[in-house]
């Protein structure tokens, strides 16, 4: 059976399907997306005179499915050319053609066995021999979907259970049945982690696999909990979500997201697929049936109907409120909202800053009603986790993965219970009568203290049908960086930044300041990259492990400077940074950039030194400056105009680099960077995250033996006095004569421009200097102080 994947068929173009469509072809697949065909026609038409003949009837359902696909926000593609690698159709007229070029058909029509099952009976006779098929589901039994097919189909058949939205959410559970070829699990399972970039857990095929079923009983006790004992929903919201290290969803804006109706439907479906489960009266407990049935008879369903456990109120002066659903009244089938009251609890107050598995057994210690939440759900948790093993996962490690990836937890179930201690929790969770796994008893019985350990610098966790520790399988294409500095000393480091050794005499430049912001104190380890790299040193990668790549520059320190007028400081930390990243723009060794997530301002200028970026798909970069009133002072005005700016087409260079500059816009993602000229075609992109610091490490030892640094002087064209002029009228249009913006842009297209002198090749010095005369100048106003300002106290830009 090929290990290469290049067409994709995907039946089903509901949200799920053309979702998984849209991933596909991010990931360069060719894909058709079918559906049925109409046995009715629509009003319009009728109207225009269509018949159900018409190519455009028959092909409407898959068609509605691919347009929603485009307008979903977030985007479910990279950029809207991403959509041209989809080829529409319907069952009736396209389905023979695309799965005779198909390698992988993947299903995902209706939640329901019947219709699963008639559709596979229709693939059978039309798959090529090599072809694989996989089913789309969040729970079904996937053994029963295929049982009627011959055996040969059921050897390439398997479950492949993608999250919502698929291009954001690493993990996909694969769900092998005991027919499934073993090749077929490892050609899938490596196709979604090389090609896909995901995290895959192999899952049994048990009712709704690991991560579903964990967070349904998960959701129904804790709201069960909160209704009984009078939380609100506010209340559970702020304790349950980034206090918790899970996403700001929490539980209750969870719920509204994916749906009430769907969460309860779940719950009556699950509970009769596991009659074995002594906890599964756990998801019909009265208290959350009745809050739930009484949003679905009022048709409040959550964010598909703009109201179920919030709903958005006006206050007087128009500002947007979250009103949350009275729990109390629910549970007597009457829908009322309470006012936000904004809950503090002490205990949460004086542990949120510390990190999570520091502060996790202080609040669970508390005695209040903080203390008892988080207590009651972690507690039951860890029951309930360690109850299902082995029935859903043979390895913990499966169970924290799917909770970490699908879920976004920063700790999954036996990784926080290290983190409470597993003594100290069992101990309490006996005298409070809450079930603890005979396996875990036995586990604290033979001395062990934690599920994961660490031996002689490698990862192991604790495997109960063993009684013993094992190594974790290791990915050699996955770099970590706490790794790296369990393995060796830091080549240097400060507070701000480390230098690691990756290996080859590839160097490793990390910040770790808070969101990565770049400060005075960044700039030594970036000296001493560069001493390395004038040495023995055979290349560097510019990377970390934090949230986001970089935030930017310092806005706090450069205000504080700015209202002392110490402009000494402001220039500076101005030269400091320019001189620092063109020396790794010329330095001797390739420099390769590692962006994720943000990469902004400063964040960006590195990536633009870099000789070569090696993104993340999800990568957001913006040279963002001018929303706080200035401009990119590191060499980001002189990159965009080295890189877009030319004598035969001065004019249009530089009006695409004024219009994004001066918009602050931010690419969507690695190649929607790409396409506005923020990174170079030649850059690299990968889908998989967990690769990207090995992956640039690659890219420099391939550039290493031909590497020449580039050239620094007259390389950089001026379009002075005539390129000014041809910017005018695009500042005249999109700015107000009296406003800041006209201010901000005027000096943009003046440093662009290189100056308003004769039109030249330049050096980069040159318009280094422009930049910075510039920045201080607008940071010399108070109109750019007061942006900053709002910046840093609402989060949000300001007009003026």
């Amino acid at each position: 059976m090929p290990l290469a994947i290049h067409t994709v068929t995907v039946i089903g173009a509901g949200t799920m399907g053309a979702a998984i469509a849209a991933h596909l072809a991010n990931a360069g697949l060719t894909v058709y997306l079918l559906d049925l065909a109409p046995t009715d026609l629509t009003a319009q038409e009728q109207a225009a005179g269509l018949t159900l003949a018409d190519r455009a009837v028959r092909n409407r359902i898959a068609q509605d499915g691919y347009t929603r696909m485009r307008k979903a926000r977030p985007a479910n593609l990279f950029t809207p050319a991403v959509a041209d690698r989809i080829r529409v159709g319907n069952l009736e007229d396209d389905l023979a053609t695309a799965l005779a070029a198909s390698d992988w058909v993947i299903e995902a029509i209706v939640e329901q066995l019947a219709p699963k099952q008639a559709l596979l009976a229709r693939l059978v006779p039309l798959l090529p021999p090599h072809a694989i098929v996989s089913t789309n589901t969040s729970g079904l039994p996937i053994h029963q979907i295929a049982a009627a097919q011959p055996a040969d189909f059921q050897r390439r058949f398997l479950g492949t259970h993608f999250f919502n939205p698929p291009r954001y959410l690493p993990l996909i559970e694969l769900i092998p049945t005991a027919a499934t070829a073993p090749t077929v699990t490892a050609t899938v399972q490596a196709f979604l982690e090389d090609v896909l970039g995901k995290g895959v857990v192999v899952c049994h095929d048990t009712p709704n696999f690991i991560a579903n079923r964990m967070v349904s009983f998960i959701l129904a006790d804790l709201i069960a909990f909160a209704a009984t004992e009078g939380y609100t929903v506010e209340e559970v919201d702020a304790l349950t979500g980034p206090l918790l290290g899970r996403p700001r969803s929490a539980t209750f804006r969870l719920n509204d997201i994916v749906g009430v109706d769907v969460w309860l439907q779940i719950a009556h479906n699950l509970h009769a697929l596991i009659p074995h489960d002594d906890r599964r009266d756990t998801l019909l407990t009265p208290a959350y049936v009745e809050v739930m049935q009484t949003l679905v008879q009022h048709d409040f369903l959550g964010n598909k109907r703009g109201q179920g456990f919030y709903r958005t109120v006006a206050d007087d002066q128009g500002a947007k409120q979250f009103w949350g659903l009275d729990l109390t009244a629910a549970r007597h089938g009457a829908i009322a909202y309470l006012p936000p009251q904004q809950p503090t609890w002490p205990s949460v107050s004086a542990t949120q800053r510390q990190p999570l598995a520091q502060r996790l057994p202080a609040l669970t210690a508390a005695d209040d009603r903080a203390g008892a939440l988080l207590w009651h759900t972690l507690a039951h948790t860890l029951s309930y986790a360690a109850a299902r093993i082995p029935e859903i996962a043979d390895s913990l490690l499966d169970v924290d993965r799917a909770l970490t990836w699908g879920y976004g937890w920063e700790l999954g179930p036996f990784a926080l219970w290290d983190a409470l201690g597993v003594g100290p929790t069992v101990a309490r969770m006996q005298r409070e009568g809450i079930p603890v796994a005979a396996w875990v008893q036995h586990f604290l019985r033979d001395g062990n203290t934690h599920f994961y350990i660490t031996n002689n610098g490698a990862p192991y966790i604790y495997d109960h049908a063993r009684a013993a520790h094992l190594p974790i399988a290791q990915d050699p294409r996955v770099i970590e960086i706490a790794a790296l500095r369990r393995r060796s000393a830091p080549l240097a480091d400060n507070d701000a930044a480390t230098l690691h050794d990756l290996g080859d005499g590839v160097l490793l430049l990390e910040f770790h300041t808070k969101l990565n912001i770049l400060d005075l104190a960044v700039f030594p380890i970036v000296d001493a990259a560069l001493e390395q790299l004038h040495g023995g040193a055979t290349g560097l990668v510019i990377g970390n492990d934090g949230v986001h790549f970089s935030a930017g520059a310092n806005l706090r320190a450069m205000l504080a400077a700015a209202e002392t007028s110490d402009w000494q400081a402001i220039e500076r930390l101005l030269l400091t940074g320019q001189r620092a990243l063109q020396a790794l723009r010329h330095a001797p060794r390739p420099v390769v950039a590692a962006p994720f997530q943000r990469a902004l301002g400063g964040g960006a200028e590195m990536c633009l030194a870099a000789h070569r970026v090696v993104a993340h798909a999800e990568t957001y970069i913006g040279l963002v400056e001018t929303t706080v009133g200035l401009l990119p002072g590191w060499g980001g005005c002189k990159e965009m105009v080295r890189r877009h700016a030319r004598p035969d087409l001065p004019d249009a260079g530089l009006t695409r680099v004024l219009q994004l500059l001066h918009q602050g816009q931010v690419s969507g993602s690695a190649a929607d960077a790409q396409a506005l000229g923020l990174l170079d075609t030649a850059d690299q992109v990968t889908l998989h995250r967990g690769r990207l610091l090995h992956t640039a490490r690659q890219a420099a030892l391939t550039l290493m033996p031909n590497y020449t640094p580039p050239p620094a002087t007259a390389n950089v064209y001026a379009a002075g006095a005539a390129g000014l002029a041809a910017l005018q009228p695009w500042i005249e249009q999109h700015t107000l004569p009296a406003s800041h913006s006209r201010v901000i842009a005027t000096h943009l297209a003046h440093v662009l421009c290189g100056g308003d002198g004769t039109a030249s090749w330049q050096d980069e010095q040159h318009f280094l200097d422009l930049e910075r005369a510039a920045f201080i100048a607008l940071l010399q106003t108070p109109a750019t102080r007061a942006r900053i300002h709002a910046m840093l106290t609402t989060g949000q830009p300001l007009q003026n």
